[in-house]
Formats: C-alpha cells, sequence, structure tokens
C-alpha cells in the first residue's frame, strides 16, 4: 500500500468497503426474506381457519356452511372432521400425511411426500362433549427458492455496485484531490526558484482545500515580496556602498604611502571616518525599510500628543547650512494615534531634505493642524524647488533631484521612506513644488484609528 497515491488507497477502501456494505445488505435481506415468507404462510393461514370458523354451524343434527365459507381461499385447503377423526367435509391436498394428529390452536409442520405443510387445528365444540375439528393446511413456502432468487439478484446487484462504486470513489478522488496536485506543482516550481510569482488561484471557497490554497497563495506572496525585498536591499547596498568603500580604500593607500606628519594622518582619519559614518547611516535606512516592508518591524501606534511632539523636533533642530531659519504654525492640543518614532523620522527627514536644498538666507515652515478627522502635517521650503518632470521620480530610492548637493547628508532614501511610512499610518503625502519658487510636502492621516484596526480610542 506504500507504493499506491492517495487517491488509489481511497479508491480501494471505498470500493471494498460498499463490497462489505451491500455484502451485508444482502445477507439481512435474505435472512428477513425467509423470515418474512414464514410469517406471511402463518398470518394467512391462521386468518383464512379463524375466518371460516363463524361459517360453520350444526343444524337437526347435519353441519351446515355459511355462503362466505370456502374450502379452498388463499392456498389454505379448510377441511372438518369428527371428534373421532373422521373426515366429514373437505378436500386434503396432495400427498399430505393423513395421520397427522390433532392439536388446538397450534401450527405445526407436516412433512409429506412430495413437500410440507403448515397445519392449524382448532376444535370447534356444539356442546359439552360434542364438536368437530376444523383444520386448515397451507404448503410450506420453499425457503430454498427464495435464496435462489435472492442469490440471482445478488449476483447482478453486487458486482453493479462494485463498480459503481470504485469508479465513484475514483472520480471523487481525482476531483477532491485535483487542487492539491496544483499546490504540489506551484510548491515544486517555487521551490526550484524558476518563478515566485506563480500562484495556486483555487477559487475562493469554505471548504478545506480551498482555504488551503489561499494560505499557500499568500505564503507564496509573503515569500515573493521577501525575496524581492532581500533582491532590492542587496542591489541598493553594493551600488550605493561602492563609492565609500572605494574612498576609505583610497584614503588608506594615499595615507600609507603619502602621509608624512600627523595632521596629514588625522586629515586621512576624518574623510575616513566621514565616509564611513555615512555607509552607517545608509546601511541602518536601508535595513529599516527592508524591515518595515517585510512587516518585520510592526508600527508600534500609541494615542499620543502630535503637537507637542512638532513642537519638541522643531525646537531640537541644530543650526542650519547657509543661514536657513525654521519657522513653525503648530495648532495646540492635536492628538492622534501613531508611531511616535516613525512619524519623528518622517518630520526629520522631510526638515532635513527642506534644508539640503534650500537657498542662502532662505525659510522653512512647519505647520500642523486639524482638518475635520485627519491631520495634516506639512513642511515647505523656498528653495530650489522641483521641475514637473522630476516630481513623481523623487519617491524612488537614491534619486537626487540635484547630486551636486548629495555630499551635504543626502543618501536619496528621505522620501521613499516618508512615503512608507505614511502608507503605514494609512496616510498620503503630497507635494507641489515649482522651480525656484520652493517645494511643499504635506503628510495627511486618519487620527482617530490605527490602520486596519478598525477601533477609536475613548
Amino acid at each position: 500500500m506504500k507504493r499506491f497515491s492517495v487517491k488509489q488507497k481511497l479508491t480501494v477502501w471505498i470500493t471494498l468497503l460498499m463490497l462489505l456494505l451491500t455484502t451485508l445488505v444482502l445477507g439481512f435481506m435474505v435472512a428477513v426474506s425467509s423470515s418474512v415468507v414464514t410469517d406471511n404462510a402463518y398470518d394467512q393461514l391462521t386468518n383464512t381457519v379463524r375466518e371460516n370458523l363463524t361459517g360453520i354451524a350444526r343444524e337437526n343434527g347435519n353441519l351446515t356452511f355459511s355462503e362466505d365459507f370456502s374450502f379452498t381461499k388463499n392456498g389454505v385447503y379448510t377441511v372438518v372432521y369428527s371428534s373421532s377423526g373422521a373426515l366429514l367435509a373437505g378436500q386434503l391436498p396432495l400427498s399430505f400425511p393423513d395421520a397427522t394428529a390433532f392439536e388446538n390452536g397450534a401450527i405445526r409442520l407436516a412433512e409429506g411426500d412430495s413437500g410440507n405443510f403448515y397445519v392449524l387445528d382448532f376444535w370447534l365444540p356444539f356442546g359439552w362433549e360434542d364438536g368437530v375439528w376444523v383444520r386448515g393446511i397451507i404448503s410450506a413456502p420453499d425457503v430454498a427458492d427464495v435464496l435462489d432468487d435472492m442469490m440471482g439478484l445478488a449476483l447482478l446487484i453486487l458486482p453493479l455496485m462494485v463498480i459503481v462504486s470504485g469508479l465513484g470513489a475514483y472520480l471523487l478522488a481525482r476531483s477532491t484531490f485535483r487542487p492539491i496536485d496544483r499546490i504540489i506543482r506551484a510548491a515544486e516550481t517555487i521551490g526550484e526558484g524558476r518563478d515566485l510569482s506563480r500562484r495556486i488561484g483555487l477559487p475562493a471557497g469554505r471548504d478545506e482545500i480551498s482555504r488551503l490554497g489561499q494560505a499557500f497563495d499568500s505564503m507564496f506572496a509573503r515569500l515573493e515580496a521577501s525575496f524581492e525585498s532581500e533582491k532590492q536591499f542587496t542591489s541598493d547596498a553594493s551600488h550605493e556602498l561602492r563609492t565609500p568603500t572605494a574612498v576609505i580604500l583610497a584614503q588608506c593607500e594615499d595615507a600609507r604611502r603619502h602621509a608624512q606628519t600627523p595632521a596629514q594622518y588625522a586629515q586621512a582619519i576624518e574623510v575616513i571616518e566621514r565616509q564611513a559614518g555615512k555607509m552607517n547611516g545608509l546601511i541602518a535606512q536601508l535595513l529599516q525599510m527592508t524591515r518595515l516592508e517585510q512587516g518585520t518591524q510592526r508600527a508600534a501606534f500609541e494615542w499620543a500628543d502630535l503637537s507637542g511632539l512638532v513642537e519638541v523636533i522643531c525646537t531640537e533642530q541644530p543650526a542650519f547650512p547657509q543661514n536657513i531659519t525654521l519657522q513653525t504654525d503648530i495648532q495646540p492640543d492635536v492628538e492622534a494615534y501613531f508611531d511616535v518614532t516613525l512619524v519623528s523620522r518622517l518630520l526629520q527627514n522631510l526638515i532635513g531634505n527642506a534644508a539640503r536644498y534650500g537657498r542662502q538666507d532662505g525659510h522653512i515652515w512647519v505647520s500642523l493642524r486639524r482638518e475635520q478627522a485627519d491631520a495634516v502635517l506639512a513642511v515647505r521650503d523656498d528653495g530650489i524647488g522641483i521641475a514637473a518632470d522630476q516630481q513623481d521620480r523623487i519617491w524612488q530610492r537614491f534619486y537626487q533631484v540635484d547630486p551636486s548637493r548629495s555630499g551635504q547628508g543626502g543618501t536619496g532614501l528621505g522620501l521613499t521612506m516618508v512615503r512608507q511610512i505614511a502608507a503605514l499610518h494609512g496616510g498620503t503625502v503630497s507635494l507641489t513644488s515649482a522651480p525656484g519658487v520652493g517645494s511643499c510636502f504635506s503628510f495627511r492621516f486618519p487620527i482617530g484609528r490605527q490602520p486596519g484596526d478598525g477601533e477609536t480610542p475613548a
């Protein structure tokens, strides 16, 4: 049985089960049929004799019979004997044994030369010591004939039932396990790494196999997303870390060959430290973005004072280059349900981006206000602005509007992370910009509930 598939095992099992059940049912029918035939003969004999008893009487010493009386009825022979056993009326069936003794009210079997009979006697009294015997006789049914008929029926039905049950079991097993075969093929394809986008695609249903297929599709989707995130991380890291790594190696080689004084060594170390810090920040941002994409780092939502958070972040900003001034317009007592750390990172990225692309003696305006059920956080600057054909590309990883300003601490990941954090909060981030005028980034999100939670804080 180990070599058989589950479909074959199920087919064999159901076929054998149906064979056993059919055999038991037929055996039960044979037993019941034999009993039913005997009981039917008993009932027919008893009812006929009792009906005839009411039609016998004696008048002036002679027996009289009513119009309803019949000596042969329903296969039952009725004969009348005197008290001494002499036949008075009626005709015995052929081969009935004449020497059968009388026994009042009891059915018994009488064996004849060419067949058996059931006999029932009743004593019909006409006085204290006078009366007649009324005997009913019916041929005993041949049970062997019944069994032969039943066996003939069994030989016809049994093979048919086995064939039908086996075929039905196979079709049912094939139909039931066809989705399993699809799951196996999809898993093998994904396991071999050929197509991570492959899905089982079973139609929606409430049965276990449909739910299993949907669970596998969800798992495959997560695997594909995880794999794509890993590829993205590897590609981004290898691409963006190549430059600072090359700078570090070149600086080390230059210091080893040409540095003569402590000042020259200090300058080389400073360059190496700056590039290492850039690498560390880049790796940290890449890791955080990958964790957010894969769901390994979940947002820790809480009911908090958004106005206070924005005020603190703006107050603690260090001095900006190019003598840029930060101004705020914060509506007080704006509370919301959000992740404090992620929203802090979003605001820091927007302010840092505004400072990086600002102009000499420029300004940065940070505003917060509540609009109905939403909180709207905006960061506006009067810097270089963004051309219309570039506004869709700024959300891409490592894209920078002015690459010459990348040396001011930018990694090209800030706005990508801003959009990601906005999506985690069930919100949106939009841009309004014009070259030479400046840019305004607005983050809008619902303040009263956690995305996907559906619960509003009291």
